[in-house]
Parts: C-alpha cells; sequence; structure tokens
C-alpha cells in the first residue's frame, strides 16, 4: 500500500482571503474553518482523504506571523478546462492574481502569484 497525496497546506497571512482565492480558482468550497485555519476542496468529493483511490487534494491554509521571502520550492499548476490560457490568466488576474519572474523566459506555461505571492502556473497543452 502506497501512500495518497489528500493535502497541500500553505501558510499565510489571511487564511480567508487566500481560500476565498483558491475557491475561486479552483471551483472548490471551504470545507472547515477554525481560528487561523482553513480547508477548501472539491465540491465533487466530500469524503476527501476517506475515499478509496485517487482523490483532488484539499488546500489548507494555515495563518503564520512570517510573511513569504523567496522563490516557493513547490508551486501549484493549473489547466484551464473550459477556455483558453489566455482567457483563464486575464481571469485569475481579475480575481487578485498578479504575473511573476521566477527566472521562467519565454515558455509555454505562464507564471502567476497569488495575492500572498505564491508562484503558480497556468499551463496551455495539458488537459487533466
Amino acid at each position: 500500500m502506497a501512500s495518497k497525496f489528500t493535502e497541500l497546506a500553505i501558510d499565510c497571512a489571511d487564511p480567508r482571503g487566500l481560500a476565498r482565492f483558491w475557491c475561486s480558482v479552483l471551483g472548490y468550497e471551504v470545507q472547515d474553518e477554525e481560528d487561523g485555519l482553513v480547508t477548501i476542496g472539491s465540491p465533487m468529493v466530500p469524503e476527501g482523504r476517506n475515499r478509496p483511490g485517487p482523490v483532488p487534494p484539499t488546500l489548507t491554509f494555515a495563518q503564520v506571523p512570517e510573511g513569504k521571502t523567496v522563490k516557493n520550492r513547490l508551486h501549484i499548476d493549473v489547466n484551464p478546462t473550459d477556455r483558453d490560457q489566455d482567457e483563464e490568466v486575464r481571469r485569475l488576474l481579475d480575481l487578485g492574481a498578479r504575473h511573476a519572474d521566477v527566472g521562467q523566459g519565454d515558455q509555454s506555461w505562464v507564471v502567476l502569484a497569488d495575492p500572498e505571492g505564491n508562484e503558480f502556473c497556468v499551463l496551455s497543452t495539458r488537459h487533466p
């Protein structure tokens, strides 16, 4: 038996605000909220980690006192499902993302940062 990827924990200053952003990006909903901790996940798989087989991972946002200082060593890649890459980038910028330069050069993906500066990529050719 192997482990399965069920959750990604993200440190941040504003768990509620960042959870709202990522719910809009991914079509997720808030699953749990405590003081300084918000977990979001797919509404299609409410049983999450207790479900056998693969599941979309939840994202848990934990409030921490320190801010982000360097490029992420781990980041999220997203794939547009109902629009092209340019349209999705515009949508995400309207939600509060911003362009980010991490030294990527000219690539097929677009690097953005969420409202707290966490880099993520919008892919163009790979679909889930």
